[in-house]
């Protein structure tokens, strides 16, 4: 669905003044295959570009999307750690939220180098989910 016609449609209609709401800005994700695909992001760039206009990010990396949760755990930004495979969306952005540390995964979308890729970078390279709940633990304060 996201051919000239659909990009232009959604374009006269920013143009003609609609309300620019973006899910996420991603740039990739993992798809059924195991290979990477192009995310909604490009999409929404391209919205941008066009319209001139920059949309609400409702996810990620919107610092508004990690500090909800944390607001949901009651849980203070400088305690939360970000566990994620997307080194910009998820580890970038959790750290431009304020979190405390942001840990970065090599599973999911991980691609050798993301880890120095964006800035900030992450607290930790890890290999897996529990790789990352090791980390966590080992400096939790009990």
């Amino acid at each position: 669905g996201f051919d000239h016609a659909s990009l232009n449609r959604a374009f006269r209609e920013l143009a003609a003044g609609a309300d620019f709401v973006a899910l996420a800005v991603n740039r990739t994700f993992k798809d059924a295959d195991g290979q990477l695909s192009l995310d909604a992001g490009a999409f929404v760039a391209a919205l941008e570009f066009a319209s001139g206009r920059s949309p609400v990010v409702l996810g990620k990396p919107s610092p508004d999307f990690f500090l909800s949760a944390l607001a949901d755990l009651d849980c203070p930004a400088a305690d939360a750690v970000m566990v994620g495979d997307d080194a910009e969306g998820d580890v970038a952005g959790a750290l431009r939220a304020g979190l405390g540390a942001a840990l970065l995964v090599r599973t999911g979308k991980y691609r050798p180098g993301d880890e120095t890729r964006f800035d900030p970078a992450p607290a930790a390279l890890v290999d897996d989910l529990a790789a990352a709940a090791e980390w966590i633990f080992s400096r939790a304060a009990i």
